[in-house]
């Protein structure tokens, strides 16, 4: 098993996001990789948890990744949230990732899911996907 190329997909997937033009234009640079403390700005993304299992074989090590990106608002709906998420979508969905360790194998969207918390009065969607790699 190997774990060592998360580190380079986290990286590749937030340079990805932060250049992408369609998400810049509803979010800004409101793309973080760890929330900033402060007041934050009304609607942002963030990236999030990841779980990886062991996809080795005999040609190398490889691992699956499954790792959550999350649409933050404060605004009513879900509206502007939603509109944020397609385009985190878009801008993941079939990219062609440079790693600066080990080769994106593929990259696929498996779900998401939208909430409200009502402790805080937020709005939250958690899209997951699944990234194969392979180690050099």
């Amino acid at each position: 098993m190997s774990y060592a190329v998360s580190a380079a997909l986290q990286e590749a997937v937030y340079q990805r996001l932060s250049g992408d033009v369609a998400l810049g234009n509803i979010v800004g640079s409101a793309i973080y990789d760890a929330i900033p403390s402060g007041t934050l700005p009304p609607i942002y993304v963030t990236l999030g948890s990841e779980t990886v299992r062991d996809r080795s074989d005999k040609t190398g090590d490889g691992a699956d990744h499954d790792f959550s990106v999350s649409v933050v608002t404060g605004a009513q709906g879900f509206s502007q949230a939603k509109e944020a998420a397609a385009a985190v979508n878009d801008a993941l969905g079939d990219a062609a990732l440079t790693l600066s360790r080990g080769r994106l194998v593929g990259l696929w969207f498996r779900k998401a899911k939208a909430a409200r918390d009502t402790g805080n009065g937020t709005r939250r969607i958690d899209l997951i996907f699944r990234a194969r790699v392979e180690d050099n």
